[in-house]
């Protein structure tokens, strides 16, 4: 048993060498776009923090190393799951925007939305008040047609901040 280490072992062509640098290229490139997409989930998952996305749970599967195939598949999937996020917080967005408009609308002709309500929830703000139209003076006020925007001030013992501040300053 004298045979050499470079009898016993061949070294690899020429091409297989090549094959396996370029698949570590594009192996790197794919892990560099998974970082991107993840990065612009997570920053638009904090720019949307009260709000809670309706993101879909990825496989997280076994720790392995994944071929270029798999890489591109999880790839393709986080890019999904980013523009599906976008387009909830855009929608969102969209309404939030619209129940600001209805209180601008509210607020400069209560006569012509009687009876309409707009909670901080569908501003997108902590709390629970609202903006009413209702009339002045109840049936009388109605009657005459004297109509105003009632802003509620939310819960009153959720929100007890004295206290806390008390607490806090000791």
């Amino acid at each position: 048993m004298s045979t050499t280490f470079a009898a016993t072992h061949r070294s690899p062509s020429p091409a297989l060498v090549e094959d396996a640098i370029l698949h570590a290229g594009a192996r790197d490139a794919l892990k560099a776009q998974i970082a991107r997409i993840e990065a612009a989930t997570v920053g638009l998952v904090a720019e949307a923090h009260p709000l809670a996305l309706d993101l879909a749970p990825l496989q997280p599967g076994p720790p392995r190393l994944m071929s270029l195939g798999q890489l591109e598949s999880r790839r393709d999937a986080l890019a999904l799951r980013l523009e599906d996020a976008r387009a909830q917080l855009t929608t969102v967005r969209s309404r939030q925007d619209d129940a600001r408009v209805q209180i601008e609308l509210m607020l400069s002709d209560p006569k012509s939305y009687r009876w309409l309500r707009v909670s901080r929830d569908d501003l997108g703000l902590p709390g629970c008040g609202h903006w009413h139209v209702r009339p002045r003076l109840g049936l009388i006020g109605m009657l005459a047609g004297w109509w105003h925007v009632k802003i509620s001030s939310g819960c009153p013992l959720i929100c007890d901040s004295g206290k806390r501040r008390a607490l806090t300053v000791l």
